[in-house]
Parts: structure tokens; sequence; C-alpha cells
């Protein structure tokens, strides 16, 4: 995505441009960037899957195989700052609902196919619950999911329309929103 970032300085061309880019004010463009250069252990000008996985708010997540997975849309296990600007800014607190519900959308959608099939629901929800939660009921709750949001064309997986649908009135929009 875009140009390469210098390692070791921020310009304001580069602050100016990701503040136009992704609505982040400059102050925040330049707490990122130190929050970024701090995970960038290695000084790469790029942080990987393990890197980010070591900070302390994410390690217990257990989804974070899934938000690196927004982060890095290439699929390289790096992320430079100018995509760990971009992804972030989709979670703040004024950023746009549809973006939001993309980012939610995407987190279940493994195989990026435009689609939430019965065997990635699966995959998330036992992500999410662990062992607490036998097969066979988890298999019960994913095949009610889908036969509840499957509701536009019936074909056995959830679209980001139906998806939306399902979430149409709920406060998604804040639960997906950080303060930086």
């Amino acid at each position: 995505m875009g140009g390469h970032l210098s390692v070791d300085n921020l310009s304001a061309e580069e602050t100016e441009e990701l503040c136009q880019l992704t609505g982040f004010s400059s102050e925040q463009i330049r707490n990122l960037y130190t929050r970024f250069k701090h995970l960038d252990r290695d000084n790469s000008g790029t942080i990987s899957s393990e890197e980010f996985i070591s900070v302390p708010e994410l390690a217990m997540n257990p989804l974070i195989t899934r938000i690196i997975a927004l982060f890095d849309e290439n699929f390289t296990d790096h992320i430079n700052f100018r995509d760990f600007c971009f992804t972030l800014s989709v979670f703040r607190p004024s950023g746009n609902r549809e973006a939001k519900l993309r980012a939610a959308f995407q987190i279940y959608d493994l195989d990026n196919d435009g689609f939430i099939g019965r065997e990635e629901l699966y995959e998330v929800v036992k992500l999410m619950t662990g062992s607490y939660i036998d097969d066979k009921q988890l298999w019960k709750i994913v095949d009610k999911t889908i036969e509840e949001a499957d509701t536009i064309d019936r074909d056995g997986k959830i679209s980001l329309e139906e998806f939306s649908l399902v979430l149409k009135n709920t406060d998604l929009h804040k639960r997906l929103s950080v303060n930086f």
C-alpha cells in the first residue's frame, strides 16, 4: 500500500498525507508512529506478526491472528506504518460504520471469498470459545446462526450484505471504536 516511510523519522509531508488519508490528527499520527517504532523491535520499518502479538493488550485476544490479517492485507507477515495507520483508522470513534462492518466481516471470512461459510464460522467461534463448548453444541450454534443470517439468497453462507443486516440494530460501531 503506497510508499515507504523512513524508519528513523516521520516527515511533515508524510504526516500530513496520512492525516488526509486516515482522518487522524497529526498528534495522533505521531503517537501511532511512536507506538509503531516501539513494536518494531528489529528496526526494519515493519512489524512482524510475532512483534504484533507481543502487545500485551492483544496477546490474550483469541482473534489475534484474524486481527493481524486485517493489517496485513498483502499476506507478507509484515505490516508497514502506512498499513498500520490505514487499518487503525477504521477503528476511530468517528470512523465509518460500513468500514467497521467490513472489518468485522473480514475477521470471519477466512478464505477472503466474500462469504462466511459454515466451516469459517465454526473456526472463528471455536477461537472465541476455546474448549468451553463441545463440537456438537458448537455446530448447532453455527447452523442456527447461518440459518438466521442467510436471509437474502438462502445459499448456506453469509454475505457482507446479510452480515450487515444482522448487525444493523446493534452498537457494533461503538464496540469497534478505539480512542487513539
